[in-house]
């Protein structure tokens, strides 16, 4: 079969928001965030939706995380809550591939887990935004060798789409072609009793209601 690409060919940012399901805070045994957790995946880190993802070296925890990802359309600062979906050009479908010991185990920031090369399946659509008109209401999840591992809905969101887009432009500037991974719900290989984390030749199968489906094998 064909690849297909990213639906993104490049991002000038790469935006990741952490702890924002309210479930998932709750598996991780972390208090919910009083304002969005802020932090980067590095732009390389961008790969198509069905591309294999390659573990890192010396990686031994490698874990999943589906989220949904918006797309900024326009160049977005000190912008009200009110007025913030109107700089998203559209969404998309995300792995935010996570290697929990490179992001807790090693010092400084969470980029350094979040960055590897496949480590950011994203597609296989951009969806307009006129084709979601609520982004807190899409059914969204993850299957692991046909298990299911995710099964959610963006309305656990602690911080909304609304609510992210306001409080990062009171900080920076937000580009045409940013791009934001708004939070994973519960689920994750981090937060089972044992951790169960991603092993050479495992298939994941990541889903949003209404932008479509990816398949990664390890």
């Amino acid at each position: 079969p064909e690849r297909i690409g990213a639906c993104l060919a490049d991002v000038p940012n790469f935006y990741c928001i952490g702890l924002n399901y309210a479930k998932h805070a709750a598996e991780a045994g972390l208090a919910l965030p009083s304002e969005p957790i802020l932090f980067n995946k590095a732009t390389s880190a961008l790969s198509g939706p069905n591309d294999p993802v390659i573990i890192p070296r010396g990686s031994e925890k490698s874990d999943w995380e589906v989220e949904l990802g918006v797309v900024i359309g326009k160049s977005a600062l000190y912008v009200s809550e009110e007025d913030a979906l109107d700089y998203v050009a559209g969404y998309c479908t995300i792995n935010d591939m996570s290697e929990r010991s490179f992001q807790m185990d090693r010092g400084g920031q969470w980029i350094k887990g979040k960055s590897a090369p496949t480590f950011g399946p994203t597609g296989p659509y951009l969806v307009t935004a006129d084709e979601v008109p609520d982004p807190q209401a899409l059914n969204l999840g993850l299957k692991l060798n046909g298990e299911v591992m995710q099964d959610s809905n963006t309305s656990d969101m602690v911080f909304t789409v609304r609510q992210i887009i306001a409080n990062l432009t009171q900080f920076m500037e937000l580009r045409p072609g940013d791009i934001i991974a708004t939070g994973t719900p519960e689920g994750v290989g981090m937060g089972m009793k044992p951790p169960r984390y991603l092993r050479p030749g495992d298939v994941m199968e990541v889903e949003i209601e209404g932008l479509g489906s990816q398949r990664q094998e390890t």
